[in-house]
């Protein structure tokens, strides 16, 4: 069994927690049934999901109101990731507002990653050989902000969050929740089972996910995250609001020649190698260490299903501008993950019963900025203050030893979507609701530029009206026959390579015969027949309709439309159409989220892997 020592002091018996136990009780040789299960369980006042900036900053403030008040409060943390931050990704440009909130002293405290400013800022138009200077709107400054690592920035945030007292579980997946006897409010979070293989059988080495059972539950897991999309289902947070909508970040990171370093420079660009359909820009940010981050965001609205968000970034590189500053250097990175781009109206309900959306979760991503992790991290912060005073609102129980189970009413957390409201993050988020719904107006592309130049510069968001977004990412989508294949140039190492090699660099790895995390319909095998079926009819509408859409799409190689040769009738997996079939190489997830968003068929859903799996970013 797998044995998790608690942080918390004063505590001798919390010490040693139990968080799977023994395969023994189990029999391997059937299939399959959570139901079946018997799992240990804990008791803590609030379980937060996801070890990232909002989840993190939440659990400090919780443990900053706790030494501040006197009321002990146990905080623990589900981190999917097998080290803190080694799930993370961004950009990354930080403004430091809310982190001078919550840690005023940060800049005095030992191995912060905040050591290389933003110097300037600018924006370039470029076309297939010229780079031309573009007006910079105000919100996008840098001025007070810091290039950084934002991987590196959560691990040091993990460090600060143990050192207040957090208990933080690396490599423990949130994978369902927990639910009231009456199915009304949440009780806290399950972790993931690990130990069944690919025909959701379980292994020898099988052992039961536990169960975190907690007074709030904060979901942190990042944009478009297991949990959360199950919240928002149970508890139909998204009524009355617009779907969300995101991009697709795709990124590397360059050691370059130090006669191209310019140390703290910042570059956004508009234009090639996207045509002027697609929403969507790159970014150029000068680390220390003579480091420079790339990359590009592509908004998923993209129609043409033959377009590929890694072969856009290959192209991207090959412009004057970027072989000029890669000449001579070495690629030591590269990694994806989409953004929330959705904006104010966007966010869905915060709370529920039991618990709150904090992060991108929700999704605070400021888009004309490209920025988030501030607004992520207010809004734990803000949760960790209600969800603070709500528990401790609740009548004393018995002291023992132990804890024990909640079984009152649920912990109400509207308070925290007050706050949210009458926070800077809303008034920062209201002043840009119009700018990325309008590109997707009768503006057309060009219009949404002019519209948003007119009111990032002027108008301020200072209008009676706000745009919306009407459909789901996936249904902008245009079949195949209604578009031509964008003309990719072929790869020039070093410059650019193919996708293998570049994923090589996120060391992403998933322990052997698991059970596939990227699910079809009916894909636990409850049904085979129905399973079959939807399996036939992906591939037929996809092959036929989008041309294998999730072939191109995928910046991890997750998904192949091969030859159906050599089928095997016997297994669901060789199911196909039309002498094709779906490959699903789950081994090279790097956990980006992009095939449950735009796949056409809706019909993929992201589920966490066994606990530790996944890319190991260190420098993104």
């Amino acid at each position: 069994m797998l044995v998790a020592f608690s942080k918390a002091i004063g505590k001798p018996c919390r010490q040693r927690r139990l968080i799977h136990c023994s395969s023994l009780l189990y029999n391997s040789s059937h299939r399959f049934n959570p139901k079946e299960v018997e799992r240990e369980a804990d008791d803590v006042d609030v379980c937060i999901v996801g070890a990232g900036p909002a989840g993190l900053s939440a659990a400090i403030r919780l443990k900053q109101l706790e030494k501040e008040t006197g009321k002990e409060i146990r905080v623990v943390v589900l981190e999917k990731g097998g080290e803190v931050g080694s799930h993370t990704l961004s950009g990354a440009v930080i403004e430091p507002r809310a982190l001078n909130e919550l840690l005023p002293d940060w800049s005095n405290l030992p191995g912060h990653p905040l050591t290389r400013p933003a110097t300037n800022s600018s924006m370039r138009f470029l076309t297939p050989k010229y780079s031309i200077p573009m007006p910079h709107p105000p919100q996008m400054s840098n001025k007070g902000n810091y290039i950084v690592s934002l991987s590196q920035f959560t691990s040091w945030l993990g460090t600060i969050a143990e050192e207040h007292g957090v208990e933080i579980y690396p490599g423990f997946a949130g994978s369902s929740l927990i639910y009231s006897e009456d199915g009304k409010s949440v009780r806290g979070v399950v972790t993931n089972d690990v130990g069944i293989d690919k025909q959701y059988q379980m292994k020898d080495s099988f052992e039961p996910g536990m169960m975190f059972r907690a007074k709030v539950t904060l979901l942190a897991e990042g944009a478009h995250g297991s949990l959360t999309k199950e919240a928002v289902k149970k508890f139909n947070l998204r009524e009355g609001k617009d779907p969300q909508t995101y991009g697709i970040g795709v990124k590397e990171v360059w050691r370059v020649d130090e006669k191209q370093y310019r140390p703290g420079e910042v570059i956004h660009t508009m234009g090639y190698p996207l045509d002027y359909r697609t929403y969507g820009g790159g970014w150029v940010y000068h680390m220390d260490d003579g480091l420079v981050s790339l990359g590009i965001v592509i908004g998923l609205d993209y129609a043409n299903p033959y377009l590929s968000p890694y072969c856009e970034l290959q192209k991207m590189k090959h412009h004057p501008y970027f072989r000029q500053l890669l000449a001579g250097g070495e690629r030591i990175a590269y990694g994806g993950r989409t953004i929330n781009e959705g904006g104010l109206q966007s966010l869905p309900k915060l709370h529920f019963p039991g618990g709150a959306l904090i992060g991108c979760s929700a999704g605070f991503v400021n888009v004309p900025k490209i920025k988030g992790t501030h607004n992520a991290m207010k809004s734990g912060m803000l949760a960790a203050e209600n969800a603070f005073k709500a528990i401790e609102s609740l009548p004393e129980t018995e002291s023992s030893e132990e804890e024990t189970e909640y079984t009152g009413p649920p912990v109400d957390m509207s308070p925290y979507e007050s706050a949210v409201k009458d926070s800077w993050v809303w008034k920062e988020l209201n002043e840009i609701r119009n700018v990325r719904p309008s590109f997707n107006t009768s503006l057309g592309i060009w219009g949404g530029m002019a519209w948003s130049g007119l009111d990032t510069l002027i108008l301020r968001g200072k209008v009676p009206w706000t745009f919306h977004n009407r459909i789901s990412d996936a249904a902008h989508t245009k079949k195949a026959s209604e578009c031509k294949p964008p003309q990719y140039p072929p790869f020039e190492p070093p410059l650019s390579t193919d996708l293998l090699t570049a994923l090589a660099l996120t060391s992403t790895n998933h322990a052997e015969n698991q059970f596939v995390h990227l699910r079809l319909p009916h894909s636990t095998l409850d049904n085979v027949e129905e399973a079959r079926k939807a399996r036939k009819e992906h591939v037929k509408t996809n092959v036929q309709e989008y041309a294998g859409l999730l072939g191109r799409a995928c910046p991890a190689g997750v998904y192949e439309y091969v030859d159906q040769a050599e089928a095997n009738p016997e297994r669901v997996e060789d199911e196909g159409w039309d002498g094709k079939k779906l490959v699903i190489n789950s081994q090279n997830c790097i956990h980006c989220k992009l095939c449950d968003i735009k796949v056409p068929t809706q019909d993929i859903t992201w589920t966490v892997p066994e606990g530790g799996g996944g890319p190991k970013y260190s420098i993104t």
